[in-house]
């Protein structure tokens, strides 16, 4: 039997102001997928993930999320976006931050069962112990595992993360490679990264996106398609003290 779609592209153009961002893009990713995305800055690699999400909507072509139209199903994905604006002044606790991703299903109100799913989420990212900690004092990277709670807290069926190791030592990025593994036995999940060696060692295609977009083998990432990607060469470092890899090697 096939394994379902559960977002599909079809010649999606997207323009800023008029200006090019995305051509012709074509893409299917099934159900269970685990995908990385990775292309220079500016290639349109947040652009796609926002038209996937349906924070944006294509200058032409057509995006279907879970066989629908995106913003008709955006309660059954899970997205962390790579910034997130706030006032480090506000009093906002970890608890509050991840409570937002319950929005959708609750129109505000949240119930003791929320707050549970709260610290459960929590909890698969090493962070329930600080649920009661000011979001404002915590590292990068703690900042960036509750950002990945919130995106779990609604319990998605789709996972959407933009560069989920920024701000992220090696030993955090480890462990994130651990927990991702598990949260795709339950959750289709594709992630923009520019940490290369990432990607080879969980993945097993990558989406390049440099305005166009092509799919790949990770085992394709050589010098000349990383050359081709990127406009340059650049440096992947494979991880395999902890993650198991295979030994590094340069693009």
């Amino acid at each position: 039997m096939e394994t379902p779609s559960v977002i599909t592209l079809e010649d999606v153009d997207f323009s800023y102001d008029g200006a090019p961002v995305l051509e012709k893009v074509n893409l299917s990713i099934q159900s269970g997928d685990f995908l990385s995305m990775v292309g220079p800055n500016g290639g349109g690699k947040t652009t796609l993930l926002k038209l996937m999400a349906g924070l944006l909507k294509p200058t032409s072509g057509k995006v279907k999320l879970l066989g629908t139209a995106p913003e008709k199903s955006q309660n059954r994905i899970g997205y962390m976006p790579q910034h997130t604006m706030y006032d480090p002044q506000f009093p906002v606790s970890v608890m509050d931050v991840v409570l937002m991703g319950r929005l959708k299903r609750n129109s505000g109100i949240y119930s003791s069962a929320d707050k549970q799913t709260v610290i459960d989420s929590l909890e698969e990212v090493d962070m329930e112990a600080l649920h009661k900690q000011s979001f404002s004092t915590l590292s990068g990277g703690q900042r960036q595992r509750v950002l990945l709670a919130r995106a779990l807290v609604s319990k998605p069926e789709v996972l959407l993360l933009d560069e989920p190791t920024a701000n992220v030592d090696m030993g955090l990025e480890n462990r994130l490679i651990d927990t991702l593994k598990k949260l795709n036995a339950r959750m289709t999940i594709l992630m923009v990264t520019h940490d290369l060696g990432f990607v080879s060692c969980i993945v097993k295609h990558v989406i390049c996106v440099n305005r166009y977009v092509k799919v790949h083998p990770t085992s394709a990432l050589n010098g000349t398609l990383i050359r081709e990607i990127y406009g340059q060469d650049i440096s992947m470092v494979r991880h395999d003290a902890i993650s198991g890899c295979e030994d590094g090697q340069d693009g």
